[in-house]
């Protein structure tokens, strides 16, 4: 997985932090008054969000950019389809209604469900998909000048929610063009059955959501203004909405990025396999005994101190040290090498807090016999607190009583010389900026944590994913809309640092696809970290990241830019644009598009529309 190993050479222990370089705003930002105003008010009051949902709406871009950068599209408050283009002499925008989805009749059954927002996506520059977030998708098709004309309308099929009598609201992740139709991704919340018997007041179930691929005809049908039913290439559940969809042509499978594998639904039950009769344990006769089988030896050892938890954990001694990852967040431990299913642990809750900082761990490979020890230092975030065993119970983890005894710490702690050794020689180290600086709590909050799931065209999950589909990473960033469409990639947090990770070729020697490590945003975290308003954060290849504050009718919102650096640059250049006024509403979406030889990103607000020219 592409967090496991970053390129050393990348980083920058060394870097001191950001100088500004400031931007006149007079020369770069412009405001337009909408006459169709976009919306973000979808709510009821008879509705209630789990923190998920609500995490995903503020994340939601409003806007979308075609594949060329050309022109843009939001979906306004009267679901008026708006086509946005610039001037390329005066970069002022245009604003034309292109298509008008009907509204939906207000009935009991259709307030039943909390509707999406409406979205779309393009697949070229001629046809766009829209969802209306009442439950129907509709195929437009996008003529130079004029109205767009409908090719089709089509609704998720009503096996998927027998329950329901109207059309199931869902959102729109994106659509691409295959085999001369549109394979297009949607989500929508799952709504779990109540027990029988059980009363109103009961302790709600968690919130999942459905994710689906669905085949969408391009060509006109017979009668376009008919609903038709959706053709379901295949459909996954997961705990969170995905936060970062794409395809990659060349192995034609999906990667979605979101808080929470998302499993197959209604996968069959894995065959049991018929042993052969040389595997058939025998049967013992009347008072014959078996030779008793060995009790299996707990998966790791540990103790504790007053400030910290050891934890040796035994593998093969021909394990290399590249094999091994291990991840630290405050309140979960990864541990994962490969080759070995066991013991594996993915995010597993601790029992208690954790300073991730402070925490480290080493590989002894010249340990007892054929196996070396993997020892975990967990700094406690609490000093003195007694914990009485590793993990949290609600984790499903073995427990496993305190059984190192101290006097055997000896020769595990000998290899603390090699983890101070590689923190001078910058091995390990974070930025100097942060000495003394760094804030567990706050650090911890900035981005969202993740996993990458991959799923064939066809529904299946490739071989090659099953190693990593449940490894979490926190992302920082994503792609621009409106950039590097193609190209599959996303900044992770490293330490207090985001790494570009950009999908490349295939591993020649395993065939399994290879994420590069490209660049490095020195201390990205950390300075993302003092950002409590932000509301999207982009980057953009080679120039910068973005990061965009939502704003509001009582107060403005900011972006701020941190430019890309070279590796040994002890300092980088980072600018601040006053982006959103009182006026303007809150911030909706954002995009870039190309005008001639540049390039402007467009902002849409509740009111405004904000164009920025110059800034990458």
């Amino acid at each position: 997985m592409f967090t496991h190993h970053p390129d050393r050479s990348l980083l920058n222990p060394k870097f001191d932090g950001y100088k500004l370089d400031p931007i006149s705003t007079k020369d770069t930002v412009t405001n337009h008054a909408l006459q169709f105003k976009a919306t973000q008010a979808t709510v009821s009051g008879r509705h209630l969000f789990s923190f998920q949902e609500a995490q995903s709406r503020i994340r939601h871009n409003h806007i979308s950019v075609s594949p060329g950068g050309e022109q843009a599209v939001y979906i306004d408050a009267n679901l008026h389809v708006v086509l946005v283009r610039l001037e390329h002499d005066t970069i002022r925008p245009s604003f034309s209604v292109v298509y008008e989805l009907p509204a939906l009749l207000q009935t009991p059954a259709s307030e039943a469900y909390q509707r999406e927002y409406p979205s779309s996506a393009f697949l070229d520059g001629h046809t766009l998909v829209c969802a209306d977030g009442h439950g129907t998708l509709y195929v437009l098709s996008l003529p130079s000048t004029g109205s767009a004309n409908l090719l089709g309308s089509y609704a998720l099929p009503s096996t998927l929610r027998p329950t329901l009598s109207s059309p199931i609201p869902f959102r729109l992740h994106g659509a691409w063009s295959r085999d001369a139709q549109a394979i297009a991704i949607l989500s929508f919340k799952h709504f779990k059955e109540a027990a029988p018997g059980a009363l109103p007041s009961q302790k709600v179930p968690p919130a999942e959501f459905d994710i689906t691929a669905v085949r969408v005809p391009l060509h006109p049908a017979n009668d376009p203004s008919s609903i038709s039913a959706l053709d379901l290439a295949w459909h996954r559940r997961g705990s969170n909405v995905p936060l970062y969809v794409a395809y990659e042509k060349l192995r034609s499978v999906f990667v979605l990025v979101g808080g929470a594998p998302y499993q197959p639904i209604g996968q069959p039950a894995i065959a049991r396999p018929e042993p052969s009769p040389d595997e058939l344990a025998p049967i013992p006769r009347a008072d014959e005994a078996l030779p008793a089988e060995p009790p299996r030896p707990p998966p790791y050892a540990w103790t504790q101190d007053t400030e910290e938890i050891t934890i040796a954990l035994p593998f093969p001694s021909g394990t290399r040290k590249t094999d091994i990852t291990v991840l630290f967040s405050p309140q979960t431990l990864t541990v994962l090498v490969e080759g070995h299913d066991a013991p594996r642990y993915a995010a597993a809750p601790l029992w208690g807090g954790i300073a991730p900082a402070a925490s480290f761990w080493t590989w002894d490979a010249h340990g007892a016999h054929a196996y070396g020890v993997l020892t975990l230092h967990l700094e406690k975030q609490h000093a003195g607190t007694r914990w009485p065993h590793v993990f949290d119970a609600r984790g499903a983890q073995t427990e496993v009583a305190e059984t190192l005894d101290p006097s055997e710490l000896y020769a595990i702690r000998e290899s603390l010389e090699k983890y101070t050794a590689a923190l001078q020689e910058g091995g390990g180290a974070r930025p100097s900026l942060a000495d003394g600086e760094a804030d567990e709590e706050v650090d911890a909050t900035v981005g969202a944590e993740a996993c990458v799931t991959w799923v064939g065209v066809d529904g299946t999950e490739p071989a090659w994913a099953r190693e990593d589909h449940d490894v979490p990473f926190t992302v920082l960033a994503t792609p621009l809309p409106g950039i590097g469409a193609e190209d599959v990639s996303v900044v992770v947090k490293h330490t207090i640092d985001g790494l570009v990770f950009k999908l490349t070729g295939a591993d020649a020697a395993n065939g399994l696809p290879v994420w590069t490590h490209e660049s490095t945003y020195s201390a990205l975290a950390f300075v993302l970290a003092s950002k409590r308003d932000t509301r999207f954060t982009y980057y953009v290849p080679s120039k910068g990241v973005l990061a965009f504050e939502g704003g509001g009718l009582e107060y403005g919102g900011n972006l701020y830019i941190y430019r890309d650096a070279k590796p040994k640059n002890n300092w980088a250049k980072q600018a601040i644009l006053k982006l959103v006024s009182g006026m303007s509403g809150s911030l909706l979406g954002v995009g870039a598009v190309s005008v001639g030889t540049q390039t402007v990103l467009l902002c849409l607000c509740e009111n405004e529309l904000v164009v920025l020219r110059g800034v990458i």
